[in-house]
């Protein structure tokens, strides 16, 4: 029987996302992906204060860091599985991992044990967003998935107009727990009703195997980039290995993005690496944010955390903006542009600290990096998707990926780092984060300027040694 004999289509005989067929797991997958942005929002706000009770501001960076590079191990774990066996155990399992990260930092006792919480909870986030993906593709008609990855993109905009605020109130009158504990039933709920989509969709069995090298190579970036800050906040000779740890990032991370992205050879490579140094010199500023407007300005978490909601708001206009534009402005130029004002926030947030302007002048700065996310962060999937072929499509998709995250997570170990270093120094250790910012900013600057290629790039698969 057709959807239209089972009363299941629109009156013109097309589908709706939420129409009976499919309003159960467009629902399900839309509200999954609010909770992990949720998530993302309720713990910006709510860190700074759970560190002055944990006692651990020390590891304060480590938080946002650690569910980034685990990430990127349930990013690959969770494809590689979906190909060759289909999504319903990584969807899962990735659920599994996500609320089990949420009842360990909900309950931790200290902070070692909540950043335990949120590398747990990273490897179930990074699994869970691959497995829905591959469930739109099996799921929905390819007439109805433009509007099904449209309603995922709602649904990173809707927590941030809502998240901070809710965050703020529920850690006021119930306790900083139960922003990490109300979410786990949430979860449950969703997955119920995303569950008559996951039934039947197990092996397929048609996939050739990835290698395993990918996943192993991931993991060891990933523990190179934990060891970065935590060796580099020891004190004595023991710092040294942050060095030695900077360097396995390096080597690893090689491996798995094209041949040159380090350096940033002109075209695919600076893509690559214009994605990973966006996000690095962001995330830099969002993670602190919050921070320093409590501590520097006396804001309270609630108030502080607007800052979040209008960079939601800021950064999802900047994306529209872009988007309409199209052509009219290339991709190099749009990535140039991202940026720019990606550098120019963290200028202007270095100077509101360094001279203590008005806190709104600091907010600003912090939606000026917002539209310079949403400006160019968009077009390098574009421009890597220009320069790809067949036979790489999926390799640079991966690399795009990673570099994001690696590149978010790295900084936010240094950070980590040299936040600790200025405060044993009675340096403004929030000057220096956010130092560091303007330099990631200046690099992602004369990168993105090499994003434009006048020729066709190699294939990554022969010129990164994957072949």
């Amino acid at each position: 029987m057709t959807p239209t004999e089972n009363g299941r289509a629109r009156r013109d005989g097309t589908e709706r996302i939420l129409g009976p067929t499919y309003a159960a797991t467009t629902v399900g997958m839309f509200a999954l992906i609010a909770f992990v942005a949720f998530e993302a929002m309720a713990v910006t706000t709510v860190m700074p204060g759970i560190a002055r009770e944990l006692d651990g501001q020390g590891l304060y960076a480590l938080t946002f860091a650690a569910p980034l590079v685990t990430g990127v191990i349930g990013t690959v774990a969770a494809g590689m599985w979906s190909d060759r066996h289909g999504p319903a155990l990584p969807l899962v399992l990735s659920m599994v991992l996500f609320s089990a990260g949420l009842v360990v930092c909900g309950t931790a006792p200290t902070m070692e044990i909540l950043v335990a919480g949120r590398l747990v909870q990273g490897l179930g986030g990074g699994a869970l967003t691959v497995g829905l993906y591959v469930l739109v593709g099996l799921a929905f008609p390819p007439q109805l998935q433009p509007s099904v990855f449209a309603s995922f993109a709602a649904a990173w905009v809707l927590p941030s107009l809502f998240g901070p605020v809710l965050a703020a109130f529920v850690a006021a009158h119930l306790g900083w727990r139960w922003v990490f504990l109300g979410a786990v039933v949430l979860v449950a709920l969703s997955a119920l009703l995303i569950a008559p989509a996951i039934r039947g969709r197990g092996d397929r069995g048609a996939a050739e195997d990835a290698p395993l090298s990918r996943l192993v190579w991931a993991s060891l970036a990933a523990i190179a980039v934990l060891a970065v800050e935590l060796l580099g906040s020891a004190e004595g000779i023991f710092g040294l290995g942050a060095v030695v740890a900077f360097v396995a990032v390096v080597l690893t991370v090689r491996r798995l993005v094209p041949q040159g992205t380090l350096v940033a050879h002109r075209g695919l490579p600076a893509v690559i690496g214009t994605r990973g140094l966006l996000g690095a010199g962001f995330f830099c500023i969002e993670a602190y944010i919050v921070y320093v407007l409590q501590e520097d300005w006396g804001l309270t978490a609630g108030r502080a955390g607007l800052a979040l909601t209008v960079v939601g708001v800021t950064w999802a206009a900047a994306s529209q903006a872009q988007a309409r534009l199209g052509s009219r402005v290339s991709n190099a130029r749009a990535m140039q542009v991202g940026t720019t004002l990606v550098l120019t926030g963290a200028v202007i947030l270095a100077v509101s600290v360094s001279l203590h302007l008005p806190a709104l002048v600091a907010a600003g700065s912090y939606v000026v990096a917002g539209a310079g996310m949403g400006f160019g962060y968009p077009r390098t999937g574009v421009a890597m998707l220009e320069a790809s072929t067949d036979a790489d499509r999926g390799f640079n998709s991966s690399a795009l990926t990673i570099a994001d995250s690696l590149g978010a997570a790295l900084a936010l170990s240094v950070a980590g780092v040299i936040f600790g270093i200025a405060e044993r120094t009675d340096a403004d250790p929030f000057l220096a984060v956010f130092l560091l910012s303007v330099a990631i900013g200046v690099v992602g600057v004369l990168v993105a300027r090499r994003t434009s290629t006048g020729g066709t790039a190699p294939s990554v698969l022969e010129d990164s040694g994957h072949a």
